[in-house]
Protein backbone atom coordinates (compact mmCIF):
# COMPACT_ATOMS: atom_id res chain seq x y z
CA UNK A 1 0.00 0.00 0.00
CA UNK A 2 1.07 3.55 -0.70
CA UNK A 3 2.83 5.43 2.08
CA UNK A 4 2.38 8.85 0.48
CA UNK A 5 -1.16 9.60 -0.75
CA UNK A 6 -1.50 11.59 -3.97
CA UNK A 7 -3.85 14.52 -4.42
CA UNK A 8 -6.24 13.67 -7.27
CA UNK A 9 -8.15 16.56 -8.89
CA UNK A 10 -11.70 15.70 -9.90
CA UNK A 11 -13.11 16.66 -13.27
CA UNK A 12 -16.84 16.01 -13.21
CA UNK A 13 -18.45 16.08 -16.65
CA UNK A 14 -22.04 17.13 -17.22
CA UNK A 15 -23.42 18.13 -20.61
CA UNK A 16 -19.87 18.57 -21.89
CA UNK A 17 -18.87 20.97 -19.12
CA UNK A 18 -16.75 20.72 -16.00
CA UNK A 19 -19.05 21.02 -12.97
CA UNK A 20 -19.32 20.21 -9.29
CA UNK A 21 -22.47 18.89 -7.67
CA UNK A 22 -23.64 19.09 -4.10
CA UNK A 23 -24.40 15.67 -2.57
CA UNK A 24 -24.72 14.22 -6.06
CA UNK A 25 -27.78 16.25 -7.04
CA UNK A 26 -27.69 16.84 -10.80
CA UNK A 27 -29.91 19.91 -10.45
CA UNK A 28 -27.56 21.48 -7.89
CA UNK A 29 -24.49 22.05 -10.00
CA UNK A 30 -21.85 24.73 -10.34
CA UNK A 31 -20.28 25.11 -13.78
CA UNK A 32 -16.55 25.83 -13.55
CA UNK A 33 -15.59 25.55 -17.21
CA UNK A 34 -16.89 24.60 -20.62
CA UNK A 35 -13.41 23.31 -21.55
CA UNK A 36 -12.59 20.16 -19.54
CA UNK A 37 -9.32 19.61 -21.42
CA UNK A 38 -8.09 23.04 -20.36
CA UNK A 39 -9.07 22.27 -16.78
CA UNK A 40 -7.09 19.03 -16.93
CA UNK A 41 -4.10 20.97 -18.24
CA UNK A 42 -4.41 23.40 -15.35
CA UNK A 43 -4.22 20.68 -12.72
CA UNK A 44 -1.38 18.91 -14.50
CA UNK A 45 0.55 22.18 -14.57
CA UNK A 46 -0.03 22.56 -10.84
CA UNK A 47 1.48 19.15 -10.17
CA UNK A 48 -1.33 16.58 -10.40
CA UNK A 49 0.00 13.01 -10.59
CA UNK A 50 -3.38 11.49 -11.40
CA UNK A 51 -6.77 12.73 -12.58
CA UNK A 52 -10.23 11.60 -11.53
CA UNK A 53 -12.88 11.87 -14.25
CA UNK A 54 -16.59 11.33 -13.69
CA UNK A 55 -19.15 11.02 -16.46
CA UNK A 56 -22.13 12.32 -14.47
CA UNK A 57 -24.61 11.90 -17.30
CA UNK A 58 -23.25 8.41 -17.82
CA UNK A 59 -23.76 7.55 -14.16
CA UNK A 60 -27.45 8.40 -14.41
CA UNK A 61 -28.05 7.08 -17.93
CA UNK A 62 -26.07 3.86 -17.49
CA UNK A 63 -24.05 4.39 -20.67
CA UNK A 64 -21.00 6.56 -21.46
CA UNK A 65 -21.95 10.08 -22.57
CA UNK A 66 -18.63 11.92 -22.59
CA UNK A 67 -16.41 9.53 -24.55
CA UNK A 68 -15.04 12.23 -26.83
CA UNK A 69 -14.04 14.55 -24.00
CA UNK A 70 -12.51 11.71 -22.04
CA UNK A 71 -10.52 10.57 -25.06
CA UNK A 72 -9.29 14.13 -25.65
CA UNK A 73 -8.00 14.39 -22.08
CA UNK A 74 -6.30 11.00 -22.27
CA UNK A 75 -4.70 11.92 -25.59
CA UNK A 76 -3.43 15.22 -24.21
CA UNK A 77 -1.71 13.55 -21.25
CA UNK A 78 -0.67 10.07 -22.40
CA UNK A 79 1.74 9.44 -19.52
CA UNK A 80 -0.57 10.58 -16.73
CA UNK A 81 -2.58 8.01 -14.78
CA UNK A 82 -6.27 8.77 -15.28
CA UNK A 83 -9.19 7.07 -13.55
CA UNK A 84 -12.79 7.31 -14.66
CA UNK A 85 -16.18 6.36 -13.34
CA UNK A 86 -19.77 6.84 -14.46
CA UNK A 87 -21.73 4.70 -16.88
CA UNK A 88 -19.41 1.69 -16.77
CA UNK A 89 -21.78 -1.27 -17.03
CA UNK A 90 -20.12 -3.71 -19.45
CA UNK A 91 -16.78 -5.10 -20.59
CA UNK A 92 -16.92 -3.32 -23.93
CA UNK A 93 -16.99 0.08 -22.23
CA UNK A 94 -13.99 -0.85 -20.09
CA UNK A 95 -12.06 -2.05 -23.13
CA UNK A 96 -12.81 1.16 -25.02
CA UNK A 97 -11.56 3.35 -22.19
CA UNK A 98 -8.41 1.29 -21.60
CA UNK A 99 -7.67 1.35 -25.33
CA UNK A 100 -8.14 5.14 -25.29
CA UNK A 101 -5.36 5.41 -22.73
CA UNK A 102 -7.08 5.50 -19.35
CA UNK A 103 -5.28 3.70 -16.53
CA UNK A 104 -8.08 2.85 -14.14
CA UNK A 105 -11.78 2.22 -14.63
CA UNK A 106 -14.10 2.68 -11.68
CA UNK A 107 -17.04 0.29 -11.35
CA UNK A 108 -19.76 1.57 -9.04
CA UNK A 109 -23.42 0.63 -9.52
CA UNK A 110 -22.55 -2.54 -11.42
CA UNK A 111 -20.32 -3.67 -8.54
CA UNK A 112 -23.33 -3.66 -6.24
CA UNK A 113 -25.74 -5.28 -8.67
CA UNK A 114 -23.33 -7.84 -10.14
CA UNK A 115 -20.18 -8.51 -8.05
CA UNK A 116 -19.18 -11.29 -10.46
CA UNK A 117 -18.75 -8.64 -13.14
CA UNK A 118 -15.99 -7.01 -11.08
CA UNK A 119 -14.13 -10.31 -10.78
CA UNK A 120 -14.43 -10.85 -14.53
CA UNK A 121 -13.19 -7.33 -15.24
CA UNK A 122 -10.21 -7.87 -12.95
CA UNK A 123 -9.30 -11.01 -14.88
CA UNK A 124 -9.63 -9.32 -18.25
CA UNK A 125 -8.00 -6.04 -17.27
CA UNK A 126 -5.69 -6.93 -14.39
CA UNK A 127 -4.43 -3.94 -12.45
CA UNK A 128 -6.87 -1.51 -14.05
CA UNK A 129 -10.06 -1.94 -12.01
CA UNK A 130 -11.18 0.22 -9.11
CA UNK A 131 -14.46 -0.22 -7.24
CA UNK A 132 -16.35 2.95 -6.40
CA UNK A 133 -18.29 2.80 -3.16
CA UNK A 134 -20.56 5.75 -2.54
CA UNK A 135 -22.29 5.74 0.82
CA UNK A 136 -24.85 7.69 2.78
CA UNK A 137 -24.78 7.05 6.52
CA UNK A 138 -22.58 4.04 5.82
CA UNK A 139 -25.01 2.46 3.33
CA UNK A 140 -24.15 2.02 -0.35
CA UNK A 141 -25.89 4.21 -2.92
CA UNK A 142 -26.17 3.44 -6.65
CA UNK A 143 -27.33 4.91 -9.98
CA UNK A 144 -25.71 8.29 -9.54
CA UNK A 145 -26.53 8.13 -5.83
CA UNK A 146 -30.25 8.14 -6.59
CA UNK A 147 -30.86 4.83 -4.80
CA UNK A 148 -29.65 3.99 -1.29
CA UNK A 149 -29.37 0.22 -0.74
CA UNK A 150 -29.39 -1.87 2.42
CA UNK A 151 -25.77 -2.92 1.85
CA UNK A 152 -23.11 -1.64 4.24
CA UNK A 153 -20.10 -0.04 2.59
CA UNK A 154 -17.65 -2.11 4.62
CA UNK A 155 -19.38 -5.35 3.67
CA UNK A 156 -19.30 -4.46 -0.02
CA UNK A 157 -15.58 -3.69 0.18
CA UNK A 158 -14.87 -7.07 1.75
CA UNK A 159 -16.45 -8.84 -1.23
CA UNK A 160 -13.72 -7.52 -3.50
CA UNK A 161 -10.68 -7.91 -1.26
CA UNK A 162 -9.39 -10.99 -3.09
CA UNK A 163 -10.53 -10.61 -6.69
CA UNK A 164 -7.81 -8.28 -7.98
CA UNK A 165 -9.32 -4.82 -7.41
CA UNK A 166 -6.60 -2.16 -7.33
CA UNK A 167 -8.30 0.09 -4.80
CA UNK A 168 -11.59 1.50 -3.55
CA UNK A 169 -12.79 5.04 -4.17
CA UNK A 170 -14.90 5.82 -1.13
CA UNK A 171 -17.23 8.81 -1.23
CA UNK A 172 -19.28 10.09 1.68
CA UNK A 173 -22.29 11.47 -0.20
CA UNK A 174 -23.46 13.68 2.64
CA UNK A 175 -20.19 15.61 2.48
CA UNK A 176 -19.52 15.59 -1.24
CA UNK A 177 -19.31 19.12 -2.60
CA UNK A 178 -20.40 20.57 0.74
CA UNK A 179 -16.97 21.78 1.93
CA UNK A 180 -17.60 20.37 5.41
CA UNK A 181 -14.48 18.28 5.86
CA UNK A 182 -13.64 14.70 4.96
CA UNK A 183 -15.10 11.79 6.93
CA UNK A 184 -11.79 10.42 8.20
CA UNK A 185 -13.28 7.84 10.55
CA UNK A 186 -15.48 6.09 7.99
CA UNK A 187 -12.79 6.26 5.32
CA UNK A 188 -10.15 4.66 7.52
CA UNK A 189 -12.62 2.09 8.84
CA UNK A 190 -13.47 1.05 5.29
CA UNK A 191 -9.78 0.69 4.45
CA UNK A 192 -8.95 -1.29 7.56
CA UNK A 193 -11.97 -3.60 7.41
CA UNK A 194 -12.16 -3.89 3.63
CA UNK A 195 -8.53 -4.86 3.19
CA UNK A 196 -7.91 -2.71 0.09
CA UNK A 197 -6.18 0.65 -0.42
CA UNK A 198 -8.72 3.47 -0.34
CA UNK A 199 -8.93 6.73 -2.25
CA UNK A 200 -10.75 9.23 -0.07
CA UNK A 201 -13.44 11.40 -1.61
CA UNK A 202 -16.11 13.79 -0.44
CA UNK A 203 -15.82 16.86 1.74
CA UNK A 204 -12.13 17.71 1.30
CA UNK A 205 -12.03 21.42 2.10
CA UNK A 206 -8.56 22.65 3.04
CA UNK A 207 -5.15 21.68 4.39
CA UNK A 208 -6.68 20.51 7.66
CA UNK A 209 -8.29 17.60 5.82
CA UNK A 210 -4.97 16.70 4.22
CA UNK A 211 -3.27 16.75 7.61
CA UNK A 212 -5.99 14.56 9.12
CA UNK A 213 -5.62 11.94 6.38
CA UNK A 214 -1.82 11.97 6.17
CA UNK A 215 -1.20 9.59 9.14
CA UNK A 216 -3.14 6.87 7.32
CA UNK A 217 -0.88 6.65 4.28
CA UNK A 218 -0.54 2.92 4.90
CA UNK A 219 -4.13 2.41 3.73
CA UNK A 220 -5.13 5.64 1.95
CA UNK A 221 -3.41 5.95 -1.41
CA UNK A 222 -5.14 9.02 -2.75
CA UNK A 223 -7.28 12.01 -1.87
CA UNK A 224 -9.77 13.27 -4.44
CA UNK A 225 -10.55 16.97 -4.33
CA UNK A 226 -12.95 18.97 -6.42
CA UNK A 227 -14.72 22.08 -5.19
CA UNK A 228 -11.86 22.97 -2.80
CA UNK A 229 -9.27 23.40 -5.55
CA UNK A 230 -11.75 25.05 -7.91
CA UNK A 231 -12.77 27.62 -5.32
CA UNK A 232 -9.26 28.07 -3.94
CA UNK A 233 -9.62 26.86 -0.36
CA UNK A 234 -7.02 24.18 -1.09
CA UNK A 235 -3.86 24.62 -3.15
CA UNK A 236 -3.05 21.46 -5.09
CA UNK A 237 0.71 21.97 -5.16
CA UNK A 238 0.91 22.92 -1.50
CA UNK A 239 -1.13 19.89 -0.46
CA UNK A 240 1.01 17.44 -2.45
CA UNK A 241 4.23 19.03 -1.20
CA UNK A 242 3.02 18.64 2.36
CA UNK A 243 2.31 14.96 1.85
CA UNK A 244 5.68 14.42 0.16
CA UNK A 245 7.64 16.19 2.88
CA UNK A 246 5.91 14.55 5.83
CA UNK A 247 6.59 10.92 5.09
Amino acid sequence: MCAVPVIIPAIDLKDGKCVRLKQGRMEDDTVFSDDPVAIAARWVKEGARRLHLVDLNGAFDGVPVHKNVVHDIAKAFPKLPIQLGGGVRNMHTIEQYITAGLTYIIIGTKAVEDPAFVAEACREFAGHIIVGIDAKDGMVATHGWANVTDTKATELAKRFADVGVSSIVYTDIARDGMMQGVNVEQTVTLAREGGLPVIASGGVTDMQDIKLLKPYGDCIEGIITGRAIYEGTLDLGEAQSYLDSHK
